[in-house]
């Protein structure tokens, strides 16, 4: 087994914002030389989080509809601080990873399954890590 890490940064521009990072990640996976394993996609951020759903126009306008209805804007004791708890709380209520298998050099996901990265507290730049650990090619 061999354990290999890799990152890179995504700009956002808006302040609640839907992200596909499917094609960075699966261009890292066949990179990485792994044959079979997993590969873990880390967000090391508490205003943000990981989606591993569909990646269309209308639903990434539910996505934001629904987060935007669940975890209200104001209220929270931490806007005292900095006026984003909002963000904090539907990042603690969601993941900000998502392990998905390799197969054969390839992200093994379902036909609709894309990794999207939701900014909740944008625009920011924001670090995504990359852990792939499996058996290597040949």
């Amino acid at each position: 087994m061999e354990l290999k890490i890799y990152e890179f940064e995504i700009e956002s521009n808006n302040r609640l914002e839907i992200i596909n990072i499917t094609s960075k990640v699966e261009k890292i996976v066949r990179e990485s030389g792994i044959k079979d394993g997993f590969c873990l996609v880390f967000l090391p951020h508490a205003t943000a989080t990981i989606l591993l759903n569909e990646d269309e126009p209308r639903i990434r306008d539910d996505y934001k509809r629904f987060i935007e209805e669940t975890f209200k804007k104001e209220g929270y004791k931490h806007d005292l601080i900095d006026s984003n708890a909002y963000a904090h709380v539907c990042s603690a209520f969601t993941k900000a990873f998502a392990m998905i298998p390799i197969k054969d050099s390839k992200l093994y996901r379902g036909t609709w399954q894309e990794i999207l990265l939701a900014e909740l507290d944008g625009p920011r730049r924001r670090k995504v890590f990359v852990l792939i650990l499996g058996s290597k090619k040949g």
